[in-house]
């Protein structure tokens, strides 16, 4: 009984998002539908994901066991056998459980965002589509299921940020999102067909890859492991396939929460900690991705600090923190890069719907400079809000503080100290310019009276109850210096993951030494920011305002090149080589025709003297041969 709910948690917003799509047809073939039916059946469905979630979570907690539900055997040939299978383990439950949850707030959020939209039904259909195939990613027991919601996420990812697509930027952002995953995708792939072809006859699932590991050389395996990192780099957005990331908040503001918080871009940390009995034995690889995590962490929070789009500043914010998570997998700390995705869903997610509040009260003004200037009261939104910089910022005791300090404590413990420099540099950063934000939007004078707007419950309520996630989720995993018992690591046990064990006094300084670092980054934000003259609004000049020219560097060496390529096997190699060949060649074969043809002449006496001429052939032939 218990094992057949495994499938129940992906059906749930699967058939939501088929009975949302299919009343949407009859919304527009037919007659008008309420937006009631679609927003009850868009998040009653997301929410028993949740429960059933939450069911088998307390049951493992009660219990120990782990769930594995066979559906069917999708593939039996030769060597390779592929199930269709769903595990609820630790490590799969543990991400099911804030998947659901968040995303079923950010679907209730969507309610109030989405309200009076023409395509609202069609919304849900792809919200809920998305929340589905992440928990394909999620709960598949082999790596080409997890394949299926991969992909899954990044086609519900398209649809959405081109949900608008009359706006032809939108389509553009979409387009860039859906190749440069592409990219990523290729990557991944290729590493599962490489580990299929060094482990020799298994079936792919994950603890049968486990199992035999001894059986492949280490060369194949650290081939592997890499050209799996390059599928989380694109889906994580990484150094270099991260340039989709800010061009992707063209969609509307709930999926950019859902993206950020719950689905897609957590995927390639997921991946790395379901691959650790892979990375654990190549410790090339994890440090490659510890540095990949660090570097991306500090060139994100550089390009952010001159940012003015309140949600191209979110975006950098979580690549970003991603790279953190990216360091503490990569140095094989699996637990702990959970243990902040965990908290960061929760004051991710809330600081995109704080900021799809404010867009919407200014009537989609995105400009943090402007919004200031056009400032509306919004008290709730703006109290959310600070608790989500604050939480990012890493103070106590705030969620984020306890998930980034384990980081920058791995990082130190590990004699990683150059990235755990960066990491600490990165914590001032991200202070300084998510408090810019802040300050700029919620506090800097605009010199006019604000008026009052009122916030949907449906926004509201979701963000309060993020809030209160955003202040204590961190207490989950509290070290054992406060007291606490490490629940998070103790869940995640399955993943052999390494843990803080230094001493005491070095804990407490390098406690101490983050926290200075983030609140010398508040400082300088308040000292800029918090008077600043909104009327005199920075601009995104220079290097880093044009976030390096990276994009413009991929248009020339990628686009723009493979442009002229096509060009030029199209006009000269397709034209004037192979179109030609073809075209002299067919005129050859009609000259030919018409001569061969000349002989059919319906002429008797003609057709006479060529018999003749042929048996007179013959008979030499004959003659010759057979001395006839």
């Amino acid at each position: 009984m218990d094992t057949s709910l495994l499938v129940w948690i992906v059906l749930a917003p699967l058939l939501g998002a088929i009975m949302n799509g299919l009343l949407y047809f009859y919304h527009i073939k037919k007659e008008k539908v309420s937006d009631i039916y679609f927003s009850l059946i868009g998040t009653i469905t997301p929410f028993i994901s949740f429960l059933i979630t939450l069911y088998l979570f307390l049951r493992m907690n009660d219990e120990n066991i782990i769930f594995k539900q066979h559906l069917f055997t999708w593939l039996n040939v030769d060597k390779l056998n592929i199930e269709m299978a769903f595990l609820g383990d630790n490590l799969s439950i543990f991400m099911s459980m804030f998947v659901t949850f968040v995303g079923w707030l950010i679907h209730i959020y969507a309610i109030g965002y989405m309200k009076g939209d023409n395509g609202f039904g069609k919304f849900f259909a792809y919200f809920n589509l998305f929340l589905a195939s992440m928990l394909i990613l999620v709960l598949a027991d082999n790596p080409i299921i997890l394949f299926i919601g991969w992909e899954g996420v990044g086609v519900c990812s398209y649809l959405l940020i081109k949900f608008y697509y009359g706006n032809k930027e939108n389509v553009l952002a979409a387009n860039k999102a859906f190749i440069v995953n592409r990219v990523g995708d290729f990557g991944f792939l290729l590493g599962v067909v490489t580990l299929f072809f060094a482990l020799g006859e298994v079936d792919l699932s994950f603890a049968s890859i486990e199992a035999n590991l001894a059986n492949a050389s280490n060369e194949l395996l650290i081939l592997s492991g890499f050209l799996l990192f390059v599928g989380a780099m694109g889906k994580s957005a990484q150094i270099p396939l991260y340039v989709w990331l800010p061009d992707a908040m063209a969609g509307p503001t709930p999926i950019s929460a859902l993206i950020h918080a719950a689905t897609m871009v957590t995927a390639g940390v997921y991946m790395v900690a379901r691959f650790h009995f892979l990375y654990i034995g190549i410790e090339e690889i994890g440090l490659f991705i510890a540095y990949i995590g660090a570097i991306s962490a500090l060139f994100a929070a550089i390009i952010a600090t001159r940012q003015t789009d309140i949600k191209k500043i979110l975006a950098y914010s979580t690549m970003s923190q991603l790279g953190y998570m990216f360091i503490a997998v990569g140095l094989g700390f699996y637990s702990t890069g959970l243990f902040h995705v965990f908290t960061h869903a929760f004051f991710k997610a809330m600081l995109f719907m704080g900021a799809g509040g404010v867009i919407m009260a200014l009537h989609h003004e995105q400009n943090i400079f402007k919004i200031a200037q056009h400032r509306a009261s919004l008290p709730i939104i703006a109290t959310t809000f600070l608790i989500g910089v604050i939480a990012i910022s890493g103070i106590p005791p705030f969620s984020g503080f306890f998930s980034k300090d384990a980081i920058l404590a791995a990082a130190f413990q590990e004699g990683q100290y150059l990235i755990w420099a960066i990491a600490m540099f990165t914590a001032f950063l991200t202070a300084f310019y998510m408090f810019r934000m802040y300050f700029i939007v919620f506090v800097a004078p605009n010199h006019h009276d604000e008026e009052y707007v009122y916030t949907s419950k449906t926004i509201t309520i979701p963000l309060l109850i993020l809030a209160i996630g955003a202040i204590g989720a961190g207490f989950l995993n509290l070290p054992a210096i406060f007291g606490g018992n490490h629940f998070v690591d103790t869940w995640l046990a399955q993943l052999h993951s390494k843990h803080i064990h230094m001493d005491h006094t070095t804990e407490y300084v390098l406690m101490a030494l983050s926290i200075i670092v983030a609140a010398t980054g508040i400082m300088a934000a308040y000292k800029k920011y918090a008077k600043f003259d909104v009327t005199k609004p920075e601009l995104e000049t220079g290097l880093i305002g044009n976030k390096f020219y990276i994009d413009e560097i991929y248009d020339f060496l990628f686009v723009k090149s493979s442009k002229k390529l096509s060009t030029f096997i199209d006009k000269v190699v397709d034209d004037k080589i192979i179109d030609a060949f073809i075209m002299n060649s067919s005129i050859g074969f009609v000259n030919i025709g018409k001569r061969v043809a000349m002989i059919q002449n319906a002429n008797v006496r003609f057709y006479a003297a060529f018999m003749l001429i042929g048996m007179t052939c013959v008979f030499i032939y004959l003659y010759i041969t057979l001395g006839l």
